[in-house]
């Protein structure tokens, strides 16, 4: 499990395609600390270190992964952002994250609006009924606040300490963004569906 708080901002070194993809990630994360089999979200996908250096470590990505996510997007240089798994007694200071990514949403626009950055996205027309106002949402592994629902576009806005500790500060227009709903908002929804049959 996760928060949807990133802790790091690496960088895609490598990338392999043989049968599954694999991808070196560079990270500032103290690689002696990561066990072989650990799970770290990268851009808001739990994904298993397979492999560890001095300043990195890859994973394996399945065909079932890529396919889902936005991970085929990745390229050498990408600044990909992090998060490593709760331990108990970590402090919860986003939202209860899986690293289940749900779907990909779309950057529709994206405009300053005092010194934060209003976005507004477009989702899979099947995740849009889960997204609430002032709703929890994890972008790319981040936790964040729903401001507005229309349909199957919603807003957020990203301040100033986001944009400098996590990948959003290169965020365009077009990008295609790794979506996780909130857990809770999943239940509530299975629950009222269930209610009605």
């Amino acid at each position: 499990m996760f928060t949807g708080i990133i802790t790091d901002v690496g960088r895609v070194e490598a990338l392999e395609q043989a049968g599954d993809m694999r991808a070196r990630i560079v990270t500032a994360y103290d690689t002696a600390g990561i066990d072989l089999g650990a799970s770290i979200a990268s851009d808001g996908v739990c994904l298993t270190v397979v492999a560890l250096g001095d300043d990195w470590y890859d994973v394996d990505i399945s065909a079932e992964t890529v396919s889902k996510t936005n991970l085929g997007d990745w390229v050498v240089g990408r600044r990909v952002n992090l998060e490593r798994a709760l331990k108990v007694g970590d402090e919860l200071g986003g939202h209860i994250v899986s690293g289940h990514v749900d779907g990909v949403a779309e950057i529709v626009s994206m405009h300053v609006e005092g010194d934060s950055t209003r976005v507004r996205f477009r989702a899979p027309s099947d995740l849009a009924r889960f997204i609430a106002p002032k709703g929890s949402v994890a972008l790319n592994g981040t936790s964040l606040t729903v401001n507005e629902v229309e349909g199957d576009e919603f807003g957020v806005n990203l301040i100033s300490h986001t944009k400098e500790v996590t990948n959003w500060g290169q965020a365009q227009v077009g990008d295609r963004i790794n979506l996780e709903i909130d857990t809770l908002a999943r239940y509530v929804a299975r629950l009222a569906d269930y209610g009605q049959s």
